[in-house]
């Protein structure tokens, strides 16, 4: 029953879900958590470390102020209280990716309490608005990380990862659906990147989560370690499951304990741990943290606008976007900077309307780097290149057809060409229209063209005049690719229907 229904979740009458998440998020620094070691998890094995990252007898460690300054953005923008005091604690527990034998976190006095984050029906596609309830935020090491050869079994230790700070974010048990679940890591995660804690890149472990699952107020079970929204949504939805038939099949009630997700099920791992088990102490060579008590407001002064902040000016005029649209480029951070830029280039400046702008970039060029499976790039064609070709289709100095020839040809053609003035690529391609011609000399033109077409298509023209208006696409077809796209196809369409009658 499992296999049948992952694909979608809906819950079954009379066993409610209830979840909280544990989200823990790498921070954006330069450096590490308390060691000048470069902030790079992902360079050459053990390239970044230090006496300290190590965990060698006689190294001390010194927090970093700018990871101070990121958690406090992320609290204060997640309406959390912040703490006038925390300090550390050393969380004890002995595993290879570990080499102090503790972690160094904020267990008993964290940085932030108390905190929210609301979904809504309008911008996070869940039923109706619901507030997530955030326990606490707290400042804490990464691990390393254990790197596993097939071949011969072995396992190295990389200690690029160890010492990256992060921060933990602990909800409240307040998810009562799956989508709010993916709804509330997508806009957390996009949050966390407009504001420039994290890179947002969860396929480089930026972002890594636990998820504690309970049916009817039972036992809770965690599975940890997810790294992606598809795998959260998975590993919460089979897990729900699996406790429901296990609570319809057996009297047995469900064990607390944690699992681990396969890419398929969710797997025993071991009983859940308690805080004792841990034997958290507080660490004596790190100061506690003070705060003064309007630190809150003074970082809230300095917060950039926020994604519900701009979705809702994105929706309105004068950008007027529909809201899938205006999501997209809201968690598409550089993206969204280029629309900004796009729009005072060619609405502002150039005075086009906002639609013709608004399509150009939607369709024509994000669906160009998606046809040429490329990764969004600005140094491809700058804004204003953009713009400028965007009114030579308007002054009808290119076809549409043309340009969008063009625009692929940018994207995937030689360096070279980048350096060159929307003119000059033009000329180099031989794009002009031939709408640009007297207009006596053209009707002339496209009625011969046409014609010509028409003589040697009878069959074709047979439709159209028996009723089959769209076969008259067929012969524009023949048309613009006998110019090669440099005349507008509605000149054929009114020629085309003008000599078929």
């Amino acid at each position: 029953m499992l296999l049948r229904r992952l694909s979608t979740w809906a819950p079954f009458p009379g066993y409610s879900l209830k979840c909280g998440l544990e989200i823990h998020t790498q921070l954006k620094t330069n450096h590490k958590l308390f060691s000048l070691s470069k902030n790079s998890p992902d360079s050459a094995p053990n390239a970044n470390t230090s006496y300290f990252d190590y965990g060698l007898p006689g190294t001390f460690p010194k927090l970093n102020p700018e990871a101070l300054l990121l958690a406090l953005k992320a609290a204060a923008a997640l309406n959390s209280d912040i703490s006038e005091l925390s300090h550390f604690d050393r969380k004890h527990y002995f595993y290879l990716d570990q080499p102090l034998g503790y972690q160094l976190t904020q267990h008993h006095r964290p940085l932030a309490k108390n905190g929210s984050l609301t979904l809504t029906k309008k911008y996070d596609n869940v039923e109706k608005d619901h507030e997530i309830r955030i326990e606490q935020i707290q400042l804490e090491q990464d691990t390393g990380k254990l790197n596993y050869n097939e071949y011969d079994g072995t396992i190295t230790i990389d200690l690029n990862r160890a010492n990256v700070p992060l921060i933990e974010l602990v909800t409240k048990p307040d998810f009562t659906h799956i989508d709010q679940v993916k709804a509330f890591v997508r806009k957390y995660l996009t949050l966390m990147s407009h504001l420039g804690v994290c890179s947002g890149d969860m396929e480089k472990g930026a972002m890594r989560c636990d998820v504690n699952i309970s049916v009817n107020d039972g036992k809770r079970v965690e599975v940890k370690n997810l790294g992606s929204t598809s795998e959260i949504v998975a590993a919460a939805t089979y897990e729900y499951y699996r406790q429901v038939d296990q609570l319809k099949t057996s009297n047995e009630e469900i064990m607390q304990e944690t699992r681990a997700w396969d890419g398929k099920a969710t797997i025993r791992r071991r009983d859940k741990e308690d805080a004792n088990d841990y034997r958290y102490l507080p660490d004596t060579e790190i100061p506690c943290v003070y705060l003064d008590a309007k630190i809150g407001d003074e970082i809230r002064a300095i917060l950039p606008e926020l994604p519900d902040q701009i979705l809702d000016k994105l929706t309105q005029e004068p950008y007027g976007l529909e809201v899938k649209h205006a999501r997209f480029l809201v968690d598409n951070v550089d993206i969204l900077g280029y629309y900004y830029d796009l729009y005072e280039y060619g609405c502002i400046g150039a005075m086009l309307p906002v639609r013709t702008v608004n399509n150009w970039l939607l369709h024509e060029l994000i669906g160009a780097f998606k046809k040429l499976e490329l990764p969004f790039d600005r140094t491809m064609i700058s804004p204003r290149n953009l713009t400028v070709l965007m009114v030579m289709v308007n002054k009808k100095k290119i076809t549409f057809s043309s340009a969008k020839l063009l625009l692929v040809q940018l994207l995937s053609g030689p360096a070279e060409d980048r350096s060159l003035s929307m003119h000059e690529l033009v000329e180099k391609y031989d794009l002009g229209s031939a709408n640009a011609v007297p207009t006596e000399d053209l009707d002339q033109a496209v009625s011969e063209i046409c014609q010509e077409i028409i003589d040697a298509n009878s069959d074709v023209v047979a439709r159209i005049r028996g009723g089959k208006r769209k076969s008259l696409n067929h012969l524009i077809g023949l048309a613009m690719r006998q110019t090669s796209g440099k005349v507008d196809s509605k000149e054929f369409e009114k020629a085309f229907i003008k000599l078929i009658g």
